[in-house]
């Protein structure tokens, strides 16, 4: 295993790494991005076959490409997938054709409103093939005949998608879902990949209270088949975070569960709040990444989704500008940071009961008031004791006790450490 600290230096590299590689539903591509992830925390595989019924869907057939290019009269590749995996269509038949431009036009894609970029453009579900090129290559090729070559294969395979487990103290977990099926985006979602990745390394530095299961799959159909294979693995599901878009210089956004209320729900929109870092809260639509799967009414599970600009929020999303130079360093570092932060308030998030609820019980004679002598924030800390104890009912967690006390999380939590130590509630 590599030695992994999560800087951002690190998860940039890791994002490098993974760029060139030509990533779709299945494949190859994505049999070597987790190749790569597998290298920084260890990987339980899985490989679906072909055909297989998950929920309401089939797994398609594997697609992979080894070659394709556009070339003109002079055998120059005036469009080459060895430059850059999204100039094929995702998921392209196989080609090997002469024709003129005109014909070959209704297979090219293009942005007219960004010219010197390139779009990213898939056809999963229906035969088709095509190229993706910018404008302005498109508008100087001349007329003429021009050698079109797809050697890609479209065959029963498998999808494959991957765990990694970081055990805690209960059973009931915590997922953390990062798709691994776009080609070279860097911040659409190899970004979201680094920070999910050096999350479970810096979970497993300590002995956390749920148990937090990543996820690496493909968009939707991974996301579908893991629900359909862990049907009794669901009930355990207690909440969950998305991770998409975490490299780019725009403002975290966090979209709630369908739920709205969900634990996640609070705990990401309280630690933002603390941070004092820009950012928005938005409401669940049905449409996004694959918290639309986890929170689907047969379901309903507590998932949301962190990101810094949202899908499809930024001119560069789908295009060949979400390159290695449009995501940094300090903003995956940060996004990491608040992962960080909102899993520390989650798992510690509990319910006490109070031990001696008739009337205030006597801190002094417990060493409960000697122990903050000296401290710059003794009034602070006094006041969460108070707090606790008189939310502390079975029914209001130490959230609770912060929000409605206006109290740091870390202030409220070492509170009822102290309480419980001293016997005056119980979890």
């Amino acid at each position: 295993m590599a030695r992994v600290t999560g800087t951002g230096e690190e998860m940039y590299a890791l994002v490098e790494r993974m760029y060139p590689l030509c990533r779709s539903i299945t494949g190859d591509g994505v049999r070597a991005t987790l190749d790569i992830v597998g290298e920084y925390i260890e990987l339980q595989r899985h490989e679906v076959p072909t055909g297989t019924q998950v929920l309401d869907w089939t797994v398609p057939q594997e697609w992979n490409i080894r070659d394709a290019y556009v070339a003109d009269a002079t055998g120059r590749r005036v469009v080459d997938f060895a430059a850059s995996s999204l100039h094929v269509l995702g998921y392209s038949v196989p080609v090997a054709r002469t024709m003129p431009l005109s014909e070959l036009r209704e297979h090219l894609h293009t942005l007219p409103e960004h010219p010197k970029w390139v779009p990213y453009r898939t056809s999963y579900y229906r035969p088709d093939w095509g190229f993706c090129l910018a404008q302005e290559t498109l508008d100087a090729l001349p007329d003429g005949d021009y050698e079109v070559r797809i050697d890609s294969t479209l065959a029963d395979g498998h999808l494959s998608y991957a765990e990694h487990v970081v055990p805690g103290q209960v059973s009931d977990e915590v997922i953390v879902s990062s798709h691994v099926c776009h080609p070279s985006l860097a911040n659409d979602n190899l970004a979201g990949i680094a920070v999910a990745t050096f999350l479970a390394r810096a979970l497993a530095e300590g002995t956390p209270y749920y148990t937090y299961r990543f996820l690496f799959a493909p968009g939707t159909i991974g996301a579908i088949t893991w629900l359909a294979r862990n049907a009794e693995r669901v009930e355990r599901v207690r909440h969950g975070l998305v991770l998409a878009c975490a490299g780019d210089s725009g403002q975290l956004t966090y979209k709630r569960s369908r739920r709205g209320d969900a634990g996640i729900d609070r705990v990401m929109r309280h630690v933002l709040d603390a941070s004092g870092r820009p950012h928005r809260v938005t409401e669940f639509t049905p449409y996004g990444y694959d918290e639309r799967q986890f929170c689907s009414p047969g379901f309903d599970l507590g998932v949301g989704s962190l990101s810094r600009t949202p899908y499809a929020g930024y001119p560069e999303y789908h295009t060949s500008a979400d390159d290695l130079g449009f995501v940094s360093p300090e903003a995956m570092e940060d996004t990491l940071a608040v992962c960080r932060e909102a899993f520390a308030v989650l798992d510690r998030d509990r319910a006490y009961v109070n031990l001696s609820p008739y009337g205030e019980p006597q801190l002094g004679r417990r060493g409960l008031y000697d122990a903050l002598g000296g401290r710059s924030d003794a009034k602070e800390a006094q006041m969460a004791m108070l707090w606790v104890l008189s939310l502390s009912d079975g029914e209001h967690g130490l959230l609770d006790v912060a929000e409605r006390s206006g109290l740091p999380f870390a202030t409220v939590a070492a509170a009822a450490d102290a309480l419980h130590g001293a016997g005056l509630i119980k979890a």
